[in-house]
């Protein structure tokens, strides 16, 4: 498993590789390096961001609220709305409309009312909220989704 971006916090250049026993003892010590590997600033990081997660619960929270994320969403009645799919705070929506960019007008609409989201494969909106969201603001993304489909009509 590769492992990047949100692994600092975003604040240094920071990526993992995670793998079993099996696979990472295969590489022998002095086999492997890297000029900028274990950059001391960029570890300490890392380990501050990763600590962070596991002290405020943002893995359970990203269970949480992805779950009522879904539910909330599988609630709005659209024809717009083919399938809601996701996994913790990582969701999408998939759109059925007889126009190819119906995401990108429904993105460019929902940025307009204050929600950033992403078109990706022609039909499909993704949505990826930060760890700490709370109940109180998915509800404010919800209703955002829900208004601005009314552009697809």
């Amino acid at each position: 498993v590769l492992l990047g971006k949100a692994l600092s916090g975003g604040m240094m250049p920071v990526s993992a590789v995670l793998a079993d026993d099996e696979i990472m003892l295969t590489i022998q010590p002095g086999e492997h390096g890297s000029t900028y590997g274990g950059n001391p600033l960029a570890c300490r990081t890392a380990i501050v961001a990763l600590q962070t997660i596991q002290d405020e619960n943002m893995n359970e929270n990203a269970i949480a609220m992805g779950a009522i994320l879904r539910k909330e969403l599988s609630r709005i009645n659209s024809p717009h709305i083919r399938e809601v799919r996701g996994k913790g705070l990582l969701n999408a929506i998939v759109i059925d409309h007889v126009k190819k960019d119906a995401a990108w007008e429904l993105c460019l609409q929902l940025k307009e009312h204050g929600l950033l989201a992403k078109p990706t494969h022609g039909d499909k909106i993704r949505f990826a909220p930060p760890l700490i969201i709370t109940e109180q603001q998915l509800g404010e993304c919800v209703r955002i989704i829900t208004n601005s489909l009314s552009c697809l009509d």
